[in-house]
């Protein structure tokens, strides 16, 4: 994980520039850009090798904001676990990128490990996906549904984030944590991590 490429998309020179210091000494490599377009230009200069990456941006930002730097990606078919950073008042557009295949967002301030947590939890997760799940059968017994109340609950979402994501009941989320739970035969929250990320 400590060769993984972090590509930083943020307007604010000082969030910018703290930020890419402390994944820098978490032993990432990091490329910052000031801008969505910055980012696009960059990377399509670029050749892509097998090394794990990551896409961490701000929500709103000028010239282009994160939700529409997410929608560009997806119309050129790149891939990159997404992690947004975002101010209080943008959670419903952080729940939104979320529902559009965001890996994760974090509401500004939040501490160092929680971002470097969330960054190794949306590379292993886009590796078990696309390595479709190898590592553990019993990721294979749940169903679509419960698979992405996994992705949520490792994402360290409560019940309520979870229930706007995926636009069902709050209840419906417990009964689908319950029986993802049962399928996996863990418990607790730290052997789910375990199983999700490929050490169980």
């Amino acid at each position: 994980m400590t060769e993984a490429r972090i590509y930083l998309v943020d307007d604010n020179d000082g969030f910018r520039d703290s930020t890419a210091w402390l994944l820098e000494t978490a032993g990432f490599q990091v490329q910052a850009h000031a801008s969505g377009p910055a980012f696009l230009q960059a990377y399509a200069g670029e050749r892509h090798g097998g090394a794990a990456t990551c896409l961490v941006s701000d929500i709103r930002m000028p010239l282009m904001s994160g939700l529409q730097l997410q929608e560009e990606l997806r119309r050129r078919g790149i891939a990159l676990p997404l992690v947004f950073v975002t101010a209080h008042g943008d959670v419903p557009l952080a729940v939104e990128a979320m529902r559009k295949g965001a890996a994760n967002f974090l509401e500004k301030p939040f501490s160092d490990e929680a971002l470097i947590d969330a960054i190794r939890a949306a590379i292993a997760n886009a590796r078990n996906h696309a390595g479709g799940d190898a590592g553990d059968d019993r990721l294979a017994k749940l169903s679509p549904r419960e698979r992405q109340v996994m992705d949520l609950v490792v994402a360290s979402k409560p019940n309520k984030i979870i229930a706007d994501v995926l636009g069902i009941s709050v209840k419906t989320v417990e009964l689908h944590r319950s029986n993802m739970m049962n399928k996996l035969g863990v418990r607790s929250l730290p052997e789910l991590m375990k199983v999700a990320l490929g050490h169980g």
